[in-house]
């Protein structure tokens, strides 16, 4: 345990990021998974494109907030896009 202040606010300052970074890593690893539950339930390619979009803004937005790095977000979302286009095709727009 700290006995200098700042070090204190350090630590309680470290705690706080630390329950936030496992909030957010938790909820992309949620909505991965949810993403495979509906490919594997076949749902309609609406429904997928959906999820598939929420999961690109939430790993976008933990790159924002420095949670994870960008490499690392960009081989979570390719890999899933990947699934997903072998599964459904790619979307005509």
């Amino acid at each position: 345990m700290p006995n200098i202040a700042a070090n204190k606010k350090d630590l309680r300052k470290s705690k706080r990021r630390l329950l936030r970074n496992r909030a957010v890593k938790a909820r992309i690893k949620t909505l991965y998974k949810k993403a495979i539950l509906l490919m594997q339930s076949e749902k309609k390619q609406e429904v997928l494109l959906e999820q598939l979009k929420l999961f690109y803004k939430v790993t976008d937005k933990a790159v924002l907030r420095g949670v994870l790095k960008k490499n690392t977000a960009s081989r979570k979302k390719s890999g899933l896009a990947k699934k997903m286009f072998k599964l459904i095709g790619k979307p005509q727009n």
